[in-house]
């Protein structure tokens, strides 16, 4: 209809994904972004019209909420802007809704609804069973809704500076399957206007003292090839601080210093707002001490970016990520871990070709090609070397060697607020000699002379269907591990096209050339803009 400037703003992963579809086959621009409306990421004054379509105002359990999301609206309309509501009709629901119902959706799946009001009388509980034909309950969900009549919502929206209230002739939708319509049967549409003033902006923008902690320089760091850094390095610290100076809500002050690491965040940390952890070395540039970092910050309650000790911690641990994804229903390839106590002996349950992996550890360190074995002589030669690596007590994964697509996800942002789901891409092996196998491995990321260095990255171009699982999966990964801010997920497909996970990555690699970076390009996000959104998402988060 002409607007240029559209936002589509929702908590359903699926919804916006959708909504991004039709947008892109119609040729319109409309920018899709999840997170909670009691907490808007828009600024103040933003938009001259908004609309809650379809109920979606009423589904917090108490009132307050409601309130906040109304609040909110109010916040991001300008002086004089529309509020269009549409919602259920809650005095005709309360007084004709159906207590129990059941309907076919489709051939083959039918629901079965159950309805009451709660004690208040103000709230109506639904039960909803989905059963498919063959494979039975497929899905068992409880939701609420908040009855607003036409006075009560007029009278709410008067408190919050809305005023010229309209109620407009009710919408009563028809169904030729006689379908059972529930919340949608009458519907209230109601548009007003904010009186408000506009925002004093003559106020000075406090910029955000940040402090970006990084690797130590000085100390020896094992995940490098010689072990020390390089002028790779100097390189990327030096594209990041470049990329940092543009940011003009920001000033940042860098770290690197580890021994005097402790006694300088206890004199300094009150002079700081947020730390930007980027210290994916660890502590004293020891991977297994990456979490000692935001351990660290938190005694001396500075907030920062990225993961906790505790999501750390998860996802050091391979077998305990493929613990909470299979608790997840995510699939994983299938598996087995060699401990200590199995010197000479040890069952096979996985198939060959395998791949052997240390359980503990990041940035593919002690993942090579010569970790692709295809017999058991060459398994027990790669777990020989694990244990001459990394030492006989630890542990040692050994997965099946999956052969499809070589994937991987990042997400930016947080779940509640405005989670981002960069574009996928694959490893394209296209260049890389026919005998050596597919991985992306230590050589792929450290030894520029490796024929693993000419891969790169690029879209995946995966079946839509195989694209939201990857997605939906990720970002329920993201929450129950307890990532924050950034994060990002690696995923093989197998045989026959399933997508399986195989490690989480929080805190991801952060460099201008990283598979973070290369999806931020992907989706038209330049390297500033990638830590800027970075940076606004743990700022967001910590306000809350």
């Amino acid at each position: 209809r002409g607007y240029q400037t559209v936002h589509g703003f929702d908590r359903s992963r699926y919804l916006l994904s959708r909504g991004r579809r039709q947008a892109k086959a119609a040729g319109t621009k409309v920018e899709f972004r999840e997170g909670d409306a009691r907490k808007l990421p828009f600024p103040t004054d933003k938009f001259d019209r908004a609309y809650m379509a379809g109920n979606s105002f009423g589904y917090f359990e108490a009132a307050e909420d409601d309130e906040r999301v109304l609040s909110e609206l109010r916040r991001v309309l300008r002086p004089d802007g529309i509020l269009l509501l549409d919602i259920t009709d809650g005095a005709y629901l309360r007084d004709t809704f159906e207590p129990r119902s059941w309907e076919w959706i489709d051939r083959n799946c039918f629901v079965c609804r159950e309805r009451q009001l709660d004690s208040s009388g103000t709230r109506l509980i639904s039960r909803e069973v989905i059963v498919e034909a063959q494979k039975g309950v497929i899905a068992d969900q409880f939701y609420a809704e908040r009855l607003y009549d036409a006075e009560t919502i007029v009278a709410l929206l008067n408190r919050f500076g809305f005023q010229d209230v309209d109620l407009h002739a009710p919408l009563t939708p028809d169904s030729e399957r006689n379908m059972d319509l529930g919340m949608m049967a009458r519907r209230l549409v109601v548009t007003a206007r904010i009186e408000k003033k506009w925002a004093d902006k003559s106020a000075p923008v406090k910029r955000k003292r940040v402090l970006v902690l990084l690797g130590d320089p000085k100390l020896t760091d094992t995940v490098k090839p010689g072990a020390v850094f390089d002028e790779d390095d100097v390189e990327t610290v030096n594209r990041l601080k470049n990329a940092l100076a543009g940011l003009a809500n920001y000033e940042f002050e860098f770290h690197d210093d580890h021994a005097g690491l402790q006694g300088f965040l206890a004199a300094n940390s009150a002079r700081f707002d947020l730390a930007l952890n980027l210290c994916d070395e660890g502590f004293a540039n020891r991977a297994r001490l990456e979490l000692h970092v935001p351990a660290l910050l938190d005694i001396l309650g500075l907030p920062y970016s990225g993961g906790t000790p505790q999501c750390l911690a998860y996802c050091y641990d391979k077998t305990l990520v493929r613990g909470i994804a299979q608790e997840l229903d995510i699939p994983v390839p299938a598996a087995f871990t060699i401990r200590q106590t199995h010197t000479n002996f040890f069952e096979l349950p996985v198939a060959f070709p395998v791949i052997a992996k240390p359980n503990f550890g990041d940035s593919s360190v002690g993942i090579t090609k010569d970790n692709v074995c295809a017999t058991p002589t060459e398994l027990e030669a790669a777990i020989s070397r694990l244990r001459s690596q990394f030492g006989p007590e630890t542990p040692i994964l050994v997965e099946e060697f999956l052969t499809g697509k070589d994937i991987t996800i990042g997400l930016i942002g947080n779940p509640d607020q405005d989670l981002m789901i960069l574009p996928i891409v694959e490893e394209d092996y296209s260049e890389l000699p026919d005998d050596l196998p597919r991985i992306c491995g230590y050589e792929a990321k450290w030894d520029p002379d490796s024929p693993y260095a000419r891969l790169k990255s690029i879209p995946a171009g995966l079946d839509r269907e195989v694209e939201l699982f990857v997605e939906e999966s990720s970002t329920i990964l993201f929450r129950r591990l307890e990532c924050r801010d950034y994060a990002r997920f690696d995923w093989r497909l197998d045989q026959n096209g399933t997508p399986r996970l195989l490690e989480a990555n929080p805190n991801p690699g952060w460099c201008w050339d990283g598979h973070l970076a290369k999806m931020a390009d992907l989706d038209g996000l330049d390297y500033r803009t990638m830590l800027a959104k970075i940076l606004d998402a743990a700022a967001a988060r910590i306000q809350r």
